[in-house]
């Protein structure tokens, strides 16, 4: 790896495709649409959740669920009665079935009922020394399924490292929630985690582009996959690593560099 040649082409990139033309097909214009921070976090949150497949589709399905909470979600997540829960019934995205939905909305009424941000999620696990945010996905998902209702088979739909995922859907919600560069894409409104401890969302284009790179030598993908790309963009920018998710991201989608 030239690490000027390869730090040139991620910045170039970066400012190519981290602009709000992005939003327009991406999931993360979902939560655009809204203004209050918790009705934001909900939309992010589910969103993130079903961020895999085609990007068109995963737009698609998250407003079809957020149409069905009409558009209220953080009013609806508090105040909804058991007959409004029939709807969702029928809701199904790709291996999210009814009851894994059922079980996200009851644990974000239980979350919301003591907490005023779903930032306390995370961050209560996370210490300022910490050098990533494995901690608090690590305790994200253990508080999540806490509650007595839980389900086995949600497990899958909140990944945790513990058990050596690559988080990819969290480690995206996270960079969304917590980056603010005022370039109007991520959201950069929670507070408590640093960007510096942010890790690279690691789906199929980032991964491709990245061993093409050389910032990726691990032949799994899994968990330390993760920490080995993020450790290596540090060294670009140790600040804030995961704006080249942008160039990764938008590269391998394209297929052009530039």
């Amino acid at each position: 790896m030239d690490f000027k040649i390869v730090k040139k082409q991620l910045e170039n990139a970066y400012e190519k495709f981290n602009c709000p033309e992005f939003i327009e097909n991406d999931p993360i214009g979902v939560p655009h649409r809204f203004s209050k921070l918790q009705d934001i976090e909900i939309a992010a949150f589910f969103a993130a959740t079903f961020a895999w497949g085609m990007r068109k589709i995963i737009i698609n399905k998250t407003n079809e669920l957020l149409s069905l909470m009409d558009n209220t979600p953080y009013d609806f997540i508090l105040n909804h009665q058991a007959k409004d829960l029939k709807p969702f019934l029928n809701f199904k995205h790709r291996t999210f079935q009814p009851d894994d939905t059922l079980y996200f909305i009851h644990f974000l009424k239980h979350f919301y009922t003591e907490n005023d941000s779903l930032e306390h999620g995370f961050a209560s696990f996370l210490k300022e020394e910490d050098e990533h945010i494995g901690p608090a996905l690590a305790g994200f998902h253990n508080l999540f399924f806490s509650l007595p209702e839980a389900l086995s088979r949600t497990k899958k739909h909140v990944a945790t490292p513990v058990r050596k995922s690559t988080c990819k859907r969290l480690c995206m919600f996270l960079r969304w929630m917590v980056r603010n560069d005022n370039k109007g894409v991520d959201l950069g409104l929670w507070k408590q985690i640093k960007t510096s401890q942010l890790l690279c969302p690691l789906d199929v284009h980032v991964e491709r582009i990245a061993r093409r790179l050389k910032l990726i030598e691990r032949k799994q993908v899994d968990w330390k996959t993760t920490l080995e790309l993020s450790n290596n963009l540090k060294k670009f920018d140790a600040n804030d690593p995961v704006k080249y998710d942008f160039a990764l991201f938008g590269i391998g989608v394209l297929e052009k560099w530039g």
